[in-house]
């Protein structure tokens, strides 16, 4: 599943393509998403120009600036890329690929092209800003934000017999740190994901709450973690996969000490970690 930096990847390499453009076409193919696509979105969409790009978590969106006076208010798409959607760029003339659900053809020619396999994600239509959405307001800080640190962990963990690793990954204590970035953060913290949260030092979490801001940063310069599926906004993949230190790796040994690396499942979640060097 695309996460945090793979949707960050995605806003950056789309983002000098379409902002400022004016949407002129939208083609649905596939309107069976996940959540449906809006019945009106075209008729919503072509004429409104593409404000400056924004990401919330592991969602995307796309400011829609109305264009002459007394048109109608600003909006905001939503988009979710799921399990295996992707966003790139298209021209005029590309023929579409099994699995483009849907175009939005701007001024200039270039095409915003959405590709989802599974068709898990989705993309919504939201008046005004995304701000008040439910999906959005009971979300926690931004993990490469001030608002996110060791004391907010460590506040919010007290008296928490939950795992540490389910717990981090809790999109109300922190948005967008997924099963891959998790489990590498608490690698570099050198903790154990099955410890409980509410036993861990505030000295811990501050390593904790640093790595996650780390790998995050990492991940985002690199274009993003390769999984099967996921490309960026260019159609690059991205790059992250070749630095990870645990995740995916079970049985092969530690980078750091060289022993064999476990594997546990905690919140459905399969986990690697090494035994040695996370306690």
């Amino acid at each position: 599943m695309p996460e945090l930096p793979e949707v960050e990847t995605t806003r950056r390499g789309i983002a000098p393509h379409v902002e400022g453009r004016e949407i002129t076409e939208v083609i649905v193919r596939q309107p069976r998403l996940r959540v449906p696509v809006p019945t009106d979105l075209v008729e919503r969409l072509v004429g409104t120009r593409v404000g400056m790009l924004a990401r919330r978590a592991k969602y995307l969106l796309v400011p829609l600036c109305p264009q002459g006076e007394g048109s109608g208010s600003p909006a905001t798409l939503l988009w979710h890329l799921g399990m295996s959607g992707s966003l790139r760029i298209a021209r005029l003339g590309e023929l579409p690929k099994k699995h483009d659900h849907l175009d939005l053809v701007l001024d200039d020619g270039a095409i915003l092209r959405y590709h989802d396999p599974r068709r898990f994600g989705f993309v919504d239509w939201l008046a005004g800003s995304a701000e008040s959405d439910p999906r959005l307001a009971r979300l926690g800080p931004e993990p490469l934000s001030d608002a996110f640190d060791g004391a907010r962990l460590f506040t919010c963990s007290r008296g928490r017999r939950l795992a540490v690793k389910p717990f981090l990954m809790d999109s109300a204590m922190v948005v967008g740190v997924g099963n891959i970035y998790a489990a590498e953060a608490l690698f570099l913290a050198g903790i154990d994901p099955r410890r409980a949260a509410g036993r861990i030092s505030r000295e811990r979490y501050d390593r904790l709450a640093a790595a996650v801001k780390e790998v995050l940063a990492a991940a985002i310069t690199q274009g993003g973690t390769t999984l099967r599926d996921f490309v960026g906004g260019t159609g690059e993949p991205g790059y992250f996969a070749q630095r990870l230190n645990v995740y995916g790796r079970d049985g092969q040994p530690c980078r750091r000490c060289g022993a064999g690396l476990r594997l546990v499942t905690l919140g459905q979640r399969a986990s690697v970690f090494c035994g040695s060097c996370q306690t």
